[in-house]
């Protein structure tokens, strides 16, 4: 067929469509017409109505308009004679984007499907609902029931069980849904604006009140309060120990209630405006639609400003009160007072320093400061040297083979795992210790040694690794949060799945050595097998993470030595030691890292007796 011939023949075709789509005479057809729906015309139905009213807050104004749609509704359905009051449901103060909190709206519901309403009215799609798959959900939920309860809208003359009511009601709900995330995304430009100016949401927490200018201003009364409080826990009161104190002398909180609670403690001591500080933008909210916050862990800008007020507190009590929460935030309801850093300063273990498996507040920085205060740099090296561990690259694979994990279980070695947040010794540990019940751990960050020597259960660092059961030892698997983190930060261990380390024991001195270089490593890696993914016939297969074991090159030197003297213990590096092993020689604490010295805690301490009299006096006399 030539070129000439062959437009010629798409010419007929598209001539016979346009021809075809002509359509026929329409004498020729016959129109039956639909019957239409007569149920928009409820005014003449016998049903049982009821109504649905919310306001957003609880002001005046909001107080007025709720009353004005409560009072409509009611005088409406009454004036029906077809109409049977079902009710009035309501939500005041409750925001609409989220329908679990809205406890009207859901007995509502409830009602609907135990028969006792017909017909819903509603101010608007607003207020009835600002999320636009609960208010589709909702509608549908009633739309299907036996008989079905429809929902009408005054502001858009919309009935829900209308034949176009569906199309409508998706298409205002979706524009309600726009108003709200309109109104978040100004409400958040607003809010970064105002703090990035230092213009702050300045709330009145207990011990302060504002000034006709808005400023905080210390209310003398509250503020006694609030020393007392910090007085104490930097002097290592339990919390709740100062609730109930504070409940007993009937302090009053910021609403006038007497009752303390320890999360109420809590607060107030974690809240920087007693030093005079502000903090903005603590937590944010990323869904618009259930309006749920979430601590802002730089996720948002922060605002800080210094000294934007009086404080209560001087900064260092502030500060020191914040040190012992970080660092008991899991050790709940110890009495434990400020940590402070400690080092063994001579004799076998010089340079370790002490751990509590829980304690959160120490770095790997400041563990290795406190170690080298007693230690010399070797030559050669400087602090830098130690920050970062050559071997924080293992989780990406370099210097690490990959082995069966069974090879690193030793029934005849130390053994020590970590999984889970939790650490277990092995059974031998136990056996080689004897009658040991409590244990103490030490970090040496220079030499990356871990050291488990025997304590007794009152010293605040006791670790209870076993216990006798039916004449047996038994392992006990103990939390270590504080260990983790310290061990992630001096070996730069991105939170592995578990870490396990044979160690080495010196049974004349019961001392267990486990030096970090010798571990291996469970994680999850992504394997680079494209010739086995080619047989698997899947675009995931080489991108599928799998866990495995790693081992680093200083495990096969260092795996099967056997330990016979101190002067063999290469974890230690002391291949000519010949001191006093000293092993149980006490830590020295390192007074220049205290965040408040001795007399400064007496001084405190004293303050809070003075004002506790003073309260008990009144108390008395009342």
């Amino acid at each position: 067929m030539t070129e000439n011939e062959k437009q010629a023949d798409n010419l007929t075709r598209r001539q016979k469509i346009a021809e075809r789509y002509k359509g026929v005479d329409p004498s020729v057809l016959e129109v039956i017409p639909a019957e239409m729906d007569e149920s928009i015309n409820i005014a003449e139905q016998k049903l049982k109505v009821a109504a649905y009213v919310r306001v957003s807050t609880e002001n005046d104004e909001q107080k007025s308009s709720f009353e004005l749609q409560s009072n409509d509704f009611t005088n409406r359905i009454n004036a029906n004679p077809n109409w049977e009051f079902a009710g009035i449901y309501a939500d005041e103060g409750i925001s609409g984007t989220e329908l679990s909190h809205r406890t009207g709206m859901l007995q509502m519901i409830e009602d609907c499907k135990a028969g006792k309403i017909n017909l819903i009215l509603a101010k608007s799609i607003a207020r009835f609902a600002r999320n636009v798959v609960d208010c589709l959900s909702i509608i549908e939920e009633l739309r299907n029931l036996n008989p079905p309860v429809g929902v009408y809208f005054d502001e858009s003359n919309l009935y829900t069980l209308d034949t176009t009511g569906a199309l409508v009601l998706t298409i205002l709900a979706t524009v309600a849904e726009e108003e709200s995330r309109s109104k978040s995304f100004i409400m958040n430009w607003s809010v970064e604006k105002r703090f990035s100016s230092g213009i702050f949401l300045l709330p009145e927490p207990i011990g302060f009140d504002k000034d006709e200018d808005g400023n905080l201003v210390i209310n003398p009364d509250e503020a006694e309060t609030v020393k007392v409080m910090y007085n104490l826990y930097v002097n290592g009161w339990k919390i709740q120990e100062i609730a109930d104190l504070l409940t007993e002398y009937e302090r009053p909180t910021k609403k006038g209630n007497t009752e303390w609670g320890y999360h109420s403690i809590l607060n107030v001591l974690g809240n920087e405006r007693n030093c005079g500080d502000v903090l903005a933008r603590k937590t944010f909210t990323p869904n618009f639609k259930d309006h749920k916050s979430k601590k802002n862990v730089n996720q948002r800008n922060k605002y800080r400003q210094r000294d934007h007020h009086e404080g209560i507190v001087d900064r260092d009590v502030f500060e020191a009160a914040q040190l012992r929460r970080q660092m008991l935030s899991g050790i709940r309801g110890s009495n434990r007072a400020i940590p402070v850093l400690s080092v063994v300063d001579d004799g076998a273990l010089k340079g370790f320093v002490p751990l509590h498996k829980d304690w959160t507040g120490f770095t790997g920085d400041s563990i290795l400061d406190a170690a080298q205060s007693v230690l010399k740099i070797p030559a050669g090296k400087t602090k830098e040297d130690y920050t970062v561990h050559p071997l924080g690259k293992q989780l990406n694979m370099d210097g690490f083979r990959e082995v069966s994990g069974l090879s690193y279980h030793h029934r005849d070695k130390p053994y020590l795992r970590i999984k889970g947040g939790k650490m277990r010794f092995s059974m031998y540990c136990l056996q080689k210790f004897q009658d040991v019940e409590y244990v103490e751990l030490l970090l040496n960050p220079v030499e990356k040694c871990i050291a488990i020597r025997p304590t007794d259960k009152q010293n605040p660092n006791a670790i209870h690794w076993g216990k006798v059961k039916n004449d047996r030892w038994a392992v006990l698997p103990v939390s270590c949060t504080g260990l983790l983190q310290v061990l992630g930060d001096i070996m730069d261990w991105d939170d592995p799945d578990a870490l396990s380390f044979v160690g080495e024991i010196v049974e004349e001195q019961k001392l267990l050595l486990f030096g970090l270089e010798n571990s291996a490593i469970t994680c999850a890696v992504v394997p680079d097998r494209p010739e086995e993914a080619e047989k698997d016939n899947s675009d995931n297969a080489e991108n599928t993470p799998q866990k495995v074991v790693l081992y680093s090159h200083e495990t096969g030197a260092t795996l099967d030595i056997p330990i016979t003297t101190m002067a063999e213990v290469s974890l230690l590096e002391r291949k000519h030691y010949a001191g006093d092993w000293d092993v149980l020689r006490p830590a020295t604490k390192l007074e220049e890292k205290e965040p408040l010295t001795q007399d400064r805690l007496a001084e405190l301490m004293s303050e809070a007796e003075e004002i506790i009299e003073r309260w008990a006096k009144n108390h008395d006399e009342q």
